[in-house]
């Protein structure tokens, strides 16, 4: 199975980055090529969703997110390609967050390596800029 892994260090603690990586809803602003999430539900194997590719508003992609009890990982599987996407989080000096995003693509979908390292490179670098600007909002009350 080809796999790859990338990552970066955000200005903003662990559980800032993690409170908006958690949230399904959230997506389209930090993961590159998502235009909108919805039909989000949670059950006791984590939060199932619709996530919209973006330029794709008629191919609506199943998605499951799960996450760590530490706060430390998130990882999202596509029910459509098979993809597996992990999300580390691990604090860093300063107050920051070194983020790894680890990404298992299915054999029938090596094809995609290329384009899928470019877009975690993209959303690494979208999380570096949104993640400091996020504090305070997401669905836990910190508004």
């Amino acid at each position: 199975m080809p796999s790859f892994t990338d990552a970066i260090t955000v200005d903003s603690p662990p559980e800032e980055v993690f409170k908006l990586v958690h949230d399904p809803t959230r997506m389209p602003e930090w993961m590159a090529g998502v235009g909108h999430v919805e039909d989000v539900a949670t059950d006791d194997d984590g939060t199932g969703f619709t996530l919209y590719p973006e330029g794709w508003p008629d191919f609506p992609m199943a998605q499951r997110l799960t996450s760590s009890p530490d706060g430390r990982r998130v990882t999202v599987s596509c029910h459509v390609s098979f993809l597996e996407i992990a999300i580390a989080l691990e604090e860093a000096d300063d107050d920051r967050t070194h983020v790894t995003i680890e990404v298992d693509i299915p054999p029938e979908e090596a094809a995609r390596l290329k384009d899928q390292r470019a877009a975690v490179r993209a959303t690494l670098e979208r999380l570096a800029q949104v993640a400091p600007t996020a504090r305070g909002r997401g669905g836990d009350g910190d508004a």
